[in-house]
């Protein structure tokens, strides 16, 4: 095949998942996903999804490099532009309690979610995604750790679908609570409370929006603060998977997740207020849309077979991990922080 053919058949798979994409931010508009706070990377990965297990056999097979490309190449860009989200600024806002708990929640969240995987006796990789998606950022955080340790789509997509599921019931559980007097926290502890233990971003503004501004302020600075927590993480995950290796294959070089290094690279950047804030708002859309290519063909990735093949482990271990988001983060904010 030349080589001009086969770019021809990646572009296809490009434009397809594009295609989906542009689809997932139009569907992302109806006001019913816009009340749930649906963002267009969960749409995207569900439309991905739903293309695997209809008409996927009935494309030309010279599509996948493009698809394969959006999953890898565009996800990696995606990860680092998301920097211009965040500045080091925002870390001074919230102050050294917020970034306390965050560094518990986001340390304990991991490391006990692959022990408790352990037990379960559950796929490692599948854990070690669950785990980083609740701990973290959500799907961002669990794309991210797919780029590190390079696993299976379908265990991504496993993975981002629990932080669906809980990361929404908890989207709606906390503002009842709140207005219903269920939790005892002042609006500011409330605002620490719930950007460290919601999973994705939209849930944090989705919760925070229905309490009022001034938790919503505090839990998105909270939340971006694990965000950042992201790079460290994902250089431990890379040196420890370098070190494990399998069996009989001895130790593995350490791949250094350098879209990650560039991801801290452009915060300090995004930090010194250089870009006009139209600019910012452009290469955050931009970001957006790459990033929900990168879900969408993750989502292509994946059919109902490997599902079942995942089993019900990682939903279970999904809950544990809620439970403990929820339970354990509210104990955290309402003794630990007033005394640090």
């Amino acid at each position: 095949m030349k080589v001009s053919e086969k770019r021809s058949n990646m572009l296809h798979g490009v434009l397809l998942i594009a295609l989906f994409s542009c689809a997932a931010f139009y569907i992302g508009d109806f006001p019913f996903f816009r009340r749930l706070s649906f963002s267009p990377l969960i749409i995207g990965i569900v439309l991905g999804m739903l293309y695997a297990n209809s008409l996927r056999n009935r494309l030309p097979e010279t599509w996948v490099p493009g698809i394969l490309f959006c999953s890898k190449q565009l996800l990696r860009l995606g990860i680092i532009l998301y920097g211009f989200r965040l500045t080091f600024q925002n870390i001074v806002e919230v102050g050294v309690p917020a970034i306390i708990i965050d560094a518990i929640i986001v340390t304990v969240t991991i490391v006990g979610g692959v022990l408790v995987g352990r037990l379960l006796k559950m796929d490692k990789e599948v854990a070690l995604l669950t785990s980083v998606g609740s701990g973290i950022c959500g799907a961002a955080a669990v794309l991210g750790a797919e780029a590190t340790i390079k696993t299976q789509p379908y265990k991504t997509a496993v993975a981002v679908s629990t932080v669906v599921i809980f990361g929404t019931l908890a989207m709606f559980l906390y503002p009842v609570l709140y207005r219903n007097g269920a939790v005892e926290l002042t609006a500011g502890q409330m605002g620490i409370y719930t950007g460290a233990t919601l999973h994705e971003v939209a849930h944090v503004v989705g919760a925070g929006n229905a309490m009022g501004k001034e938790i919503s302020d505090a839990a998105i600075i909270v939340k971006m603060i694990r965000v950042i927590m992201l790079v460290p993480a994902l250089l431990v995950i890379g040196f420890i998977a370098a070190r494990g290796g399998g069996k009989g294959e001895g130790k593995r070089k350490v791949v250094i997740p350098w879209f990650a290094l560039g991801f801290l690279a452009v915060i300090g950047f995004n930090s010194l207020n250089l870009l006009p804030q139209g600019v910012i708002d452009f290469i955050n859309s931009l970001d957006t849309f790459l990033l929900t290519m990168a879900m969408t063909a993750l989502g292509a990735e994946t059919s109902i077979e490997k599902f079942k093949k995942a089993g019900a482990k990682p939903f279970v271990l999904a809950l544990v991990l809620f439970g403990w988001l929820f339970g354990g983060g509210y104990l955290l904010v309402k003794y630990v922080v007033p005394m640090i």
